[in-house]
């Protein structure tokens, strides 16, 4: 399991973990569980070019539809295969097996700490 004190965070509700130039991006347990149980992912293609703030993609839940919002500038290097096949992997591991995309970036843009997200979300 990821140790969320060490991912950043959006205020989109997204986690991410940085390693070298490539972010590797999520949702939160908390934006998991305001969804409710995940029904479908949609992910943009590998080679994808995203601009932080873009729409990248959809969360289809039985409560409603979520965006997926990029949060960094780059090209999409790698998405989860596994959760467009299981989308409920959102739900049951956010943290880890439930990640969505990866980005490579030039410039990482102002993200929250561990305790600024949690003081967002009152959590």
């Amino acid at each position: 399991m990821t140790d969320q004190a060490t991912l950043q965070y959006t205020a989109e509700h997204e986690w991410v973990l940085i390693e070298g130039d490539t972010a590797t991006v999520g949702i939160t347990a908390y934006a998991a569980e305001k969804l409710g149980d995940v029904v479908f992912v949609e992910l943009p293609a590998v080679g994808t070019g995203v601009i932080a703030g873009s729409i990248v993609g959809e969360i289809e839940s039985t409560k409603s539809v979520g965006e997926l919002f990029a949060p960094v500038s780059g090209t999409v290097t790698a998405t989860n295969d596994g959760v467009v096949d299981s989308p409920e992997l959102v739900n049951s591991d956010p943290f880890g097996e439930g990640w969505l995309i990866k980005v490579t970036f030039l410039e990482l843009p102002p993200l929250l700490s561990h305790v600024e997200y949690s003081a967002l979300t009152g959590e």
